[in-house]
């Protein structure tokens, strides 16, 4: 079977999310609560990051913010949909 068929199903407390965003964003706190909670349950780690103090970060996602990476991957930006960020980490 090619590798491309055979996917390992990855732990997701194996999983890092990362959440762009920045202080006073309305939406980045809705998101910081789905975030947390899907976390929470999956057994993922999750951090967050600030825009505001980093200058890359600020470049590449600031029309876009919050934003929710995977292992550095993005997966969704504006609104985090919790069943969507869960079987993105595999659970």
């Amino acid at each position: 079977m090619s590798a491309l068929f055979r996917r390992t199903k990855k732990n997701p407390a194996d999983r890092v999310v990362t959440l762009v965003g920045k202080p006073g964003c309305h939406l980045c706190d809705d998101a910081r609560r789905v975030v947390r909670e899907v976390c929470e349950e999956t057994g993922a780690s999750w951090e967050e990051k600030d825009i505001t103090v980093d200058e890359e970060l600020y470049r590449e996602y600031w029309e876009q913010i919050p934003v929710v990476l995977i292992d550095d991957e993005q997966h969704t930006f504006w609104r985090v949909d919790p069943a969507r960020l869960r079987t993105a980490l595999g659970s």
